[in-house]
């Protein structure tokens, strides 16, 4: 059995602290926050995201590379995410992190319990590091894909999209909408 986590945390405490356990965990508001079991739709959702990506890298032979969900990403001293999957290109983390500080595209998939902060908390914490380009949320009820894609400045574009290829540059992928969701 686990010890219980201290009510709050910082992202470092955390870290530490959720190395090596076997329940999913994120850091929210200083709160260590345990992740809910998965739906089947969202497993195999992530899964085809996942598959997606990482074809779409081998297509073009770009130097990144898709992580998993297991990854934490800090987005700040009080939070720390695990998203369905993300891409980093260049800089790989070596082969003992548990935390990835430069992705380029972040992915999560929604489920009933975390589409609020899927929606705000991760988008503006991703979007807070200067490496994120790309954040893709994708519904996998609805099969809609939410892109939201660093403008000039500091604007965030969002397009919605249920069919269609996904163009993701920087780092130049193309993905068939489609194959972003589990097939029906």
């Amino acid at each position: 059995m686990s010890a219980a986590p201290k009510p709050k945390m910082t992202a470092d405490e955390f870290l530490a602290w959720a190395n090596g356990r076997e329940e999913r965990w994120e850091l929210v508001d200083c709160a260590p926050t345990l992740m809910a079991p998965e739906r089947a739709i969202h497993a195999l959702t992530k899964f085809a995201a996942q598959r997606s990506l990482d074809e779409a890298i081998a297509r073009t032979g770009s130097p990144c590379r898709m992580f998993p969900d297991g990854m934490t990403v800090r987005v700040d001293a009080a939070n720390a995410f695990e998203p369905d999957a993300l891409v980093v290109c260049g800089g790989l983390p070596p082969a003992e992190a548990i935390e990835v500080a430069n992705p380029v595209i972040v992915v999560e998939v929604l489920s009933p319990s975390t589409a609020a902060n899927d929606h705000g908390l991760k988008l503006s914490g991703y979007f807070s590091l200067a490496s994120v380009q790309h954040y893709l949320i994708l519904d996998p009820d609805r099969r809609v894909l939410i892109h939201h894609k660093r403008g000039q400045g500091e604007a965030i574009e969002t397009r919605i999209l249920s069919e269609g290829v996904l163009r993701l540059d920087p780092p130049g992928l193309e993905v068939a909408v489609s194959d972003m969701f589990a097939a029906q």
